[in-house]
């Protein structure tokens, strides 16, 4: 049997793809990248928003109508399950999150031997989830609905995974789940997340962690501290804010207000001066006004974020803000996501240009094919996918998973180029 596997949506629902992947391999299942090889494709699906479950929708369709044997997991049949079964009666099985023992049940197969996640990302990095779920009850959001209640993992299951992951070369450690500053306090009782990041950093062959999806109101002195004196982990905070109106901040239930994050920035430019901050943001909210989205864009302007990334409000039922109506029309969304991701852009290459001439350590991810292949990687403040990269100009082979010293001479709106400073072609 040969499977294609399809991962659509966020880093943790590429994780759970990455251990159907293991599970299949080790059932003695071929694994193909390429779909026209593929018996059967297995869908893992995102239901988070609408553009989200809209490419979900997309992608079982275009998959059906090739005459492929469809199966569809994930967020989107946890959400829609007697939906989509009644929309796509092709598929021959629908399952939802965490299913992978129940997919190899359902086709007969079984694991031969313990596996292990099978990489998608380049060797370079990899993600680990710590947790799953979210406990948290903001109005816009349908992932407790989805994913459950917070569940964080065991530190000794953690610790060995990244163990194994350096053992296959990874450099780089990306830290995700739903909410991961709250890691632990289910399972633990307390937040435990800095004495995870302490076993972690122990990891031999591990140079990087990186922490994601960092909740504003769990960011406490402790882990800035840590931050602000760890060898391993990247001074890279991702803080999604969502807006900073206190009224429709309120509204959204996140818990905090306005002077809250100005403090918190503050706190961390303090401790951690080469702290690098990313955040993410809401336009369209229900009850955003035009003097609500004023104050986020006057925010933005003032150039606290690195990286930024804006959502336009998705109206989700079964979520508390679905009953204060969809208001603000879909054009005025676009409008200001527009207003702000132009303001951001400028923000950001004008941050870019503070590196030039500067030396930075890069960790290679590959090659860029566009650009006569060539060698591309990050900085520590560039999380994969989601931040601009590093083009190098070199004269020797680079690896995925090396780190280059280069010298940056030109930036663009999101990214950088540097020049290796072991090349021949610099060092005469």
């Amino acid at each position: 049997m040969k499977v294609g596997v399809v991962s659509l949506g966020c880093a943790k629902n590429l994780v759970d793809s990455e251990i159907l992947l293991g599970k299949l391999k080790s059932a003695g299942v071929t694994i193909t990248p390429n779909p026209e090889e593929a018996d059967l494709i297995i869908i893992n699906t995102c239901g988070f928003i609408e553009p989200a479950k809209l490419e979900s929708i997309e992608t079982i369709l275009e998959f059906v109508e090739s005459g492929k044997e469809v199966i569809v997991m994930g967020c989107l049949v946890e959400r829609y399950r007697e939906e989509i079964k009644r929309e796509f009666p092709e598929v021959k099985a629908f399952f939802g999150t965490e299913s992978w023992d129940e997919i190899l049940k359902y086709l007969g197969l079984k694991e031969k031997q313990r596996s292990f996640r099978v990489l998608s990302t380049p060797k370079s990095y990899a993600y680990l989830k710590i947790a799953e779920g979210c406990n948290r009850l903001c109005s816009f959001c349908a992932i407790p609905q989805i994913r459950g209640k917070h569940r964080s993992r065991k530190m000794e299951e953690i610790v060995e995974e990244a163990k194994i992951l350096a053992d296959q070369g990874v450099k780089e450690l990306c830290i995700v789940s739903q909410d991961t500053t709250y890691y632990g306090k289910d399972l633990y009782k307390e937040n435990k997340l800095v004495e995870l990041l302490e076993k972690l950093e122990k990891v031999e062959g591990i140079k990087w962690l990186r922490l994601l999806y960092l909740y504003p109101t769990e960011v406490s002195d402790e882990l800035i501290e840590f931050v602000a004196n760890s060898e391993k982990v990247v001074p890279y905070f991702d803080l999604p804010i969502q807006h900073v109106s206190d009224r429709v901040l309120k509204d959204m239930r996140r818990g905090h207000d306005e002077r809250f994050l100005r403090n918190l920035i503050e706190k961390i430019r303090a401790k951690v001066p080469k702290a690098v901050l990313r955040t993410s943001v809401i336009v369209g909210f229900p009850t955003e006004r035009e003097e609500d989205f004023k104050k986020l864009l006057s925010f933005v302007e003032e150039g606290h974020f690195l990286w930024l990334g804006v959502f336009t409000y998705s109206h989700e039922e079964g979520t508390y803000a679905y009953r204060f109506g969809d208001l603000v029309p879909q054009e005025v969304k676009e409008e200001r996501k527009e207003a702000i991701l132009e303001t951001q852009r400028k923000i950001t290459k004008k941050k870019l240009k503070s590196f030039l001439n500067e030396e930075l350590e890069i960790l290679i991810d590959g090659y860029d094919e566009e650009f006569s292949f060539v060698p591309k990687g990050r900085a520590y403040f560039q999380a994969p996918e989601v931040d601009g990269v590093v083009y190098v100009e070199t004269d020797r082979e680079l690896k995925p998973g090396e780190f280059v010293k280069v010298k940056i001479y030109q930036t663009t709106d999101y990214d950088l180029a540097g020049r290796d400073l072991k090349s021949e072609l610099f060092t005469l």
